[in-house]
């Protein structure tokens, strides 16, 4: 009378639900890019403005730039081998944070 299976033999009906979310270092490591890339990007356009004459403020900018957008790759690392979760945030941190990483070192190349 009643029947386990949905019309086709072999596959179950029913709804499949699952325990992915979105991992906060992941959504962390993507902030951190954004902010990188932000700053640096800023640090940059302001220099441009003075004339190529790149204030210490710049400089100091730029560095935690750097510090914030390697901390946010080990962390869009980290988040990314974690099981059981959407990727999004963690493939946008890493890539982020590898702009902003090959953004300082164009400038460090540049002045030398």
């Amino acid at each position: 009378m009643f029947r386990k299976n949905n019309h086709r033999e072999g596959k179950k009906s029913g709804y499949i639900f699952t325990v992915k979310k979105h991992p906060e270092k992941g959504i962390m490591s993507m902030i951190l890019g954004v902010i990188s890339v932000l700053s640096i990007a800023a640090a940059v356009y302001l220099a441009y403005r003075n004339n190529g004459d790149a204030v210490f403020r710049y400089g100091a900018a730029v560095f935690l730039a750097t510090l914030f957008s390697l901390a946010g790759m080990v962390l869009g690392v980290l988040s990314r081998m974690e099981k059981d979760n959407y990727y999004l945030f963690p493939h946008l941190g890493i890539i982020l944070n590898l702009i902003a990483l090959a953004m300082v070192s164009l400038i460090l190349y540049a002045g030398i």
